[in-house]
Parts: C-alpha cells; structure tokens; sequence
C-alpha cells in the first residue's frame, strides 16, 4: 500500500462528496433511516473501497479479497451508496432503500446481497463475527488478505464487544484490523451520557491491542494508519478514528438528534445545495 498522493486524494474527496449526495438522497426517499453516522463515516469507507480493499465488483466472492464486517449495522446507507458508487450494483438503486421487496433493507442483510459478509443486527455482534473470521484464516494457514471491521463507540456498551477483544488478543489475530466510529452519540444523546466511555485507547491497550487514533475525515491519517496496522504482527489491531456525526451538512452536524432520523423534502435540498457548493 502506497502513500497516498495529493492527486489521489482529490480523487477520493470528489467521489466522497458525492456519496454522500447519494446518502441523503436515499434516505429521503425512504423516509427513514440514520442519517449522522452514515455520514460521518464516508471517507473510510471511500477509503477502503477506492484503495485499501482488496476487492473486486465483477467478481464479489473472489477467494482471496478483504473481508468487511459492519458491526454498527444502522449505518448501512454509507456501505451502500459507497459500493454502488464500486459499481456492485446500480446506483439507480439505491432509491429502493427500506422499500418493501428491496435487497437494500434498514440493515444489511446477506440472504438478499451475498457479497455482505455479514447480515448486521443486534449491535456488539459484528466484532465477534470479524474475529471468528480471523481465526478461521488463521487455522487456514494464514491467507493472504485482512480481516476489517467497522464498530461504532456505542457498541462498547454491550458486554459481548469485550469477550471478542479479549479473545482476539489471546489469538493474537494481527491479520484483524477494527476501526470503531469514535462519533461520540448514540440515539439517547452523547456517549459520555448515556454511558461514559472514559478513555477508550487506555482500555484496549490494556487489553493488548494496538490502537491509533485518527482524524476519521482525513485520508492521509487513515491510509498511514491502516498501513501501521497492517505492518504491525503483536496482535489485533484498533483504529479510533474520531468523526463528526452528520459530517457535510452543517446544521446537522454534532446533533444527535440525526442519529435515526431521515431529511424531509426541504432539508434534502439544503443539504445537497451545501454539498454541490464544495465542487462548484
């Protein structure tokens, strides 16, 4: 993996901004939906799709790519748009999101779109997926590709989040790469609130992760953090990548209240008159 050039990146904020222009379009056709999250994570995900990612979209299940697992399953309008803007599917159809009858449902779902490696849910279960996946590559003889997985920082409330990092350091699974949401809100308000999380980097440390912590805006910072990781053979691997919940628009940004709400006809249009403005 290269360093990122100053070409590259202009690249990746056109195809990010209009993923974005894609979420809140979707979302408003839906009429429902969590907006702020889904927002706030579209330059990793831009990232991993555009360059991290060993993938391929005219061949999805291909042995040796990357494997994604969504854990914060809510956020699945960012997993969407960003793998129709892959060319995965048409972008057309993203329209259909949360329509009765549609492979794009209000959390991902891999009976409808196999090349998901996971269907996502209860929250807290993603993370056990991804280690299980990374143990198996490891029993396997250690293939040649990485285990990712997307957590959000609420999930750090449920117990089962602990039991997964516990055992991916007893596995010593170095070929695990986790980037948790550090958003700081959840749908009851902000974190610290709701449940305080005191200094996360400390409390996975402790439990004998590798952790960085990164502007989850900026591609330099998340692709040298990536390359650490990956770079990196002690064990599992944490990237706290710190982002502004409704990153783009900014009369929703830092609102928790956008958490699982959809934009109305008015705010649809406000937002991407806001996004449009950027490459004007």
């Amino acid at each position: 993996m290269e360093t990122l050039s100053n070409k590259k990146i202009a690249e990746l904020k056109i195809i990010a901004n209009d993923i974005r222009k894609s979420i809140i379009t979707m979302l408003y056709n839906a009429g429902s939906g969590h907006t702020a999250g889904a927002l706030g994570m579209v330059e990793i995900f831009t990232l991993l799709y555009f360059y991290i990612l060993k993938h391929d979209p005219k061949n999805p299940l291909t042995e040796n790519r990357d494997r994604l697992v969504i854990s914060n399953g809510h956020i699945c309008p960012v997993l969407y748009a960003t793998m129709a803007h892959a060319e995965y599917f048409p972008i057309e159809e993203l329209d259909t999101l949360r329509k009765f009858g549609s492979r794009l449902q209000g959390h991902p779902h891999r009976e409808y779109m196999p090349w998901l490696e996971t269907s996502s849910g209860p929250l807290g279960s993603g993370l056990s997926q991804a280690v299980g996946m990374a143990i198996a590559d490891k029993i396997d003889g250690g293939k040649d590709r990485h285990i990712y997985a997307i957590i959000s920082d609420g999930e750090q409330d449920e117990g089962n989040i602990w039991e997964a990092v516990m055992l991916a350091n007893k596995e010593k699974l170095s070929n695990l790469i986790v980037i948790m949401d550090r958003n700081r809100i959840q749908i009851d308000g902000n974190t610290d609130k709701v449940m305080p999380l005191i200094d996360l980097k400390n409390k996975y440390e402790s439990f004998g992760w590798f952790v960085q912590e990164v502007d989850g805006h900026d591609f330099w910072e998340i692709n040298n953090a990536i390359y650490n990781a990956k770079n990196n053979k002690s064990g599992p691997l944490l990237i706290i990548a710190r982002t502004i919940p409704g990153k783009g628009v900014r009369e929703w940004e830092e609102d928790y209240r956008w958490h699982g709400k959809a934009p109305n006809k008015e705010e649809m249009e406000m937002a991407l008159k806001e996004l449009d403005k950027k490459y004007a």
